[in-house]
């Protein structure tokens, strides 16, 4: 039931988004302004432009369309693809079933589309507290195509774990309930952050999670994330997947 309900969201995200887009997009020069726009999600998704704070705000029409007008789930697709067939043809499975794959949680398991339409999809400046009564809700829909990688992951044996920077205090709760309705079960382990990584970037905080993976024997063959925070420090993994996000930068 929680997986056909996150498809149907997924759809309203999409179809809302669309409507949405077709209002915003009246620019009296939208070949122009969409050109420039592919420009600067090129050097984001290329991590060429860093420490960014919001999306410019000409190319919000041009942002919202991408993520709920069908080419973020197309460039989406395509990345799963290059996942699974390094998966089928690249790997083999140790024998001591310490073979770890490392999932991100925001826009990578979960979609937050939702919410950040109403923050002009990342044109707002980033709201701490707004994100948090958003998570408490745990009404995130699953990301379609992670989803379906993360099955695959689970059946083929690997062992799943998802790291977070999400308050590991005041969101446990409701992050881990919203992963289960939306049929994220069968992962090892839920890491998110708490009073020991305060402050700590999140290449810091995730970096020491992966370490510590590795000092217990795991192999870290894959880690997929939307940031470019996600895949890099230490102990990163044998291959790194990042999937599209131009709504906001972690560092």
């Amino acid at each position: 039931m929680g997986i056909a309900r996150a498809w149907w969201v997924w759809l309203l995200v999409v179809a809302v988004g669309a409507l949405g887009s077709s209002r915003l997009c009246s620019s009296s020069s939208p070949t122009i302004n969409n050109s420039s726009c592919l420009s600067w999600r090129l050097a984001v998704e290329a991590n060429n432009a860093r420490a960014w704070r919001t999306v410019p705000p000409d190319c919000h029409d041009y942002v919202g369309s991408y993520m709920t007008g069908g080419q973020y789930q197309r460039d989406l697709d395509m990345v799963v693809q290059q996942i699974t067939a390094y998966i089928t043809t690249d790997l083999q499975l140790s024998n001591n079933n310490y073979s770890a794959w490392i999932l991100d949680v925001d826009d990578t398991c979960l979609s937050n589309v939702l919410y950040y339409r109403r923050k002009r999809f990342g044109c707002d400046p980033y709201d701490p507290t707004g994100f948090r009564s958003w998570a408490a809700k745990g009404a995130s829909p699953a990301v379609p195509a992670i989803h379906t990688l993360f099955r695959k992951l689970v059946t083929t044996g690997f062992k799943v774990f998802l790291i977070t920077g999400r308050d590991g205090d005041s969101l446990a709760h409701s992050t881990t309930q919203n992963l289960h309705t939306q049929g994220y079960t069968g992962y090892q382990r839920l890491f998110m952050r708490n009073s020991s990584y305060k402050g700590q970037s999140a290449v810091a905080f995730k970096s020491e999670i992966r370490k510590q993976l590795v000092d217990q024997g795991y192999k870290i063959l894959g880690n997929v994330g939307d940031q470019w925070s996600d895949l890099a420090g230490d102990c990163a993994g044998e291959r790194t997947f990042k999937i599209p996000n131009p709504m906001y930068f972690v560092p």
